[in-house]
């Protein structure tokens, strides 16, 4: 059963892929640690440079998958010491982390975190060993209804967890699949939002997609706070980093229970990071929060969020390399790269590609032994990553995301349509939208329509094959459930209270 494993470990400890998970690693915290860079940001950049270098597959999926994890370790550094989440997954960790930074306590809460990341972490890379084969056997029973059924799963429960605001993230998920709907239709050959624009007729490619829509959107966020003051005047002193092992084992349970949440969250399709820290947060100080100190600089509620957002980064994976469903934005754009390399995720990709999905679950093992060994000793150099002005990092992006373009496609016309969905994407997040859904629906609506259109095909235009089988009619039964029941219920509640 875990052959694909044995040779997983033989994949990525050769010299290549050690060095790889080390760089991104290293690379991962530090865009983790850049307040609005984050992981998604970081391979944005980074995937187009790691396939016109020519690393093989798997080499590039443990290259990009260690910026992954290593940003959800950095992702803590601005959020306990600037009180700013250094991305969406490190928000729950502000609420403790910055508390006690201003007690004094700045060392211990990036050491504590570090551990509650590695706990968290190592429980999700241990439950995708065990429960990736697993499913990758159930997803061989699916057919094209069923996979229609999945990705309707994945858009309700995207809808209803990702984000503040359900009908925002439904609107960037509709517009994502507009996005990916341009270009001519492989089965009729009928243009489809292309203008008359022959540069459109093969759709808008992946990478000139993901880098527009995240690293210009970015950097045009930058320039529009480039008179914001820079550096760290106001960072707060370190201390001691190590947390001691006393602070550790009263947080033992918080760790256990918050990896626990986060993974299972994580699995769950077009969740996340930032529903598995949230999750967890809520979930512990109904737990623990016997004298109201959470929100204050509690050393249990800087532990769950940390625990879980890792957990949960990791559990993203399982619908990624069992169903080819992402499940998070970030894998979304993981998806895309093994698409680059003409590698379809799903079931048969534990038996077809031993190599690829081995080998990046070896690598998180060691990844994440590398992170820890990283940011406990290091987190003082890390932090002063927040000193970076924006001077340096804005140039460095820019050139990062139009040289990567530009290698892979070597035409202006890409570059102009970079920008265009670059000032699109900027556009949206300053209205207030996240750019996951969209990425996320750019993915699965193309999916979608294909499993669809099969679908139909197999039954001679019969919609009713859509809820034949048993697995499809329970994934409609809980996408409804899940958007139906967060409007239903307190309703019910409501009447139940006033009645009483």
């Amino acid at each position: 059963m875990f052959d694909f494993l044995i040779h997983g470990f033989d994949v990525a400890l050769s010299p290549l892929n050690l060095g790889l998970a080390l760089l991104g690693a290293l690379l991962g915290t530090l865009f983790g640690a850049l307040p609005g860079i984050g992981p998604i940001n970081g391979i944005a950049i980074l995937m187009p440079l790691a396939y016109t270098l020519g690393l093989p597959a798997e080499s590039a999926l443990i290259l990009l998958a260690a910026i992954y994890t290593g940003a959800e370790y950095g992702g803590r550094m601005s959020s306990i010491l600037l009180n700013v989440p250094g991305d969406a997954g490190a928000v729950m960790t502000t609420l403790d982390g910055h508390p006690l930074a201003k007690k004094g306590l700045a060392g211990p809460a990036l050491g504590l975190s570090a551990v509650s990341s590695f706990v968290g972490a190592t429980i999700a890379i241990i439950g995708l060993t065990l429960f990736a084969p697993l499913l990758a056997e159930v997803a061989v029973m699916f057919g094209p209804a069923e996979f229609f059924a999945l990705m309707v799963f994945a858009f309700a429960s995207m809808s209803v967890m990702m984000g503040k605001d359900p009908v925002k993230t439904a609107i960037g998920a509709v517009l994502g699949v507009l996005i990916g709907t341009v270009g001519v239709d492989s089965s009729t050959g009928v243009l489809r939002y292309t203008f008359g624009l022959p540069e459109l007729y093969d759709g808008i490619d992946f990478v000139v997609m993901i880098i527009g829509l995240f690293a210009i959107s970015e950097i045009l966020l930058m320039l529009e706070h480039a008179n914001r003051k820079d550096g760290n005047d106001g960072l707060p002193p370190l201390g001691r980093v190590f947390v001691s092992l006393k602070e550790v084992m009263a947080c033992k349970w918080t760790m256990g229970r918050s990896g626990l949440i986060g993974f299972i969250i994580g699995i769950l399709p077009g969740t996340g990071a930032s529903v598995g820290g949230a999750v967890a947060y809520t979930t512990e100080k109904r737990l623990s929060d016997k004298d109201n100190s959470f929100g204050t600089g509690n050393m249990r509620g800087l532990a769950a969020p940390e625990a879980a957002n890792n957990a949960s980064a990791v559990g993203s994976f399982v619908p990624m390399l069992t169903l080819g469903i992402p499940g998070s934005g970030t894998t979304a754009v993981l998806l895309g790269a093994l698409m680059l390399y003409n590698i379809t995720p799903g079931p048969m990709m534990f038996s077809e590609r031993p190599e690829v999905a081995g080998g990046l679950i070896a690598s998180l093992y060691i990844g994440n032994i590398v992170l820890l060994a990283l940011n406990l000793p290091l987190a003082g150099v890390f932090a002063r990553v927040l000193t970076i002005p924006r001077w340096v990092l804005v140039p460095g992006i820019a050139i990062l995301a139009f040289v990567g373009v530009y290698q892979l496609h070597s035409n202006l016309a890409a570059i102009y349509l970079m920008l265009i969905i670059g000032v699109f994407g900027y556009l949206l997040r300053k209205l207030g939208f996240s750019l996951a859904p969209v990425i996320l629906g750019y993915v699965l609506g193309g999916l979608m329509e294909q499993n669809l259109r099969r679908a139909l095909s197999i039954s001679g235009g019969d919609l009713g094959i859509l809820w034949q089988s048993g697995i499809s009619l329970g994934l409609w039964i809980a996408a409804l459930a899940l958007l139906i029941l967060p409007w239903l219920l307190p309703k019910l509640w409501q009447a139940k209270t006033s009645k009483a």
